[in-house]
């Protein structure tokens, strides 16, 4: 399995502000849903951050997103390991595989792979 990358998800409810402010160090939209919205570098376009209001389909916003080759492998293994899963693998409507599940630390964290 791979890792494609990895950003943090941060709550809040001031997606355009967040916007604005992360414009300044150079980031830029390439994903805004009303509920969540992404931006990234344009020299490094994996280098993101996400910003949530909430999540659409999960009991909770995570606290960071993994994008891996292969999320069934991923989902696999952690099932596997005894992990918390916190939100079940399934299909979303915006064209991602995906599940939620619970680091040691307490963190929940975002694994998806896009269909």
């Amino acid at each position: 399995m791979s890792i494609r990358r990895v950003m943090p998800d941060i709550r809040s409810e001031s997606l355009e502000e967040s916007r604005d402010f992360y414009g300044l160090l150079g980031f830029e939209e390439v994903m805004n849903l009303g509920w969540v919205m992404t931006l990234a570098s344009p020299d490094n376009p994996t280098a993101q951050v996400t910003f949530m209001a909430q999540d659409k389909s999960a009991p909770v916003v995570p606290d960071m997103s993994v994008e891996v080759d292969d999320v069934d492998a991923a989902y696999a293994a952690v099932q596997a390991s005894g992990a918390e899963i916190v939100h079940p693998l399934q299909d979303e409507e915006w064209g991602v595989r995906r599940f939620f599940v619970r680091d040691p630390n307490g963190q929940v964290v975002n694994v998806l792979g896009h269909r």
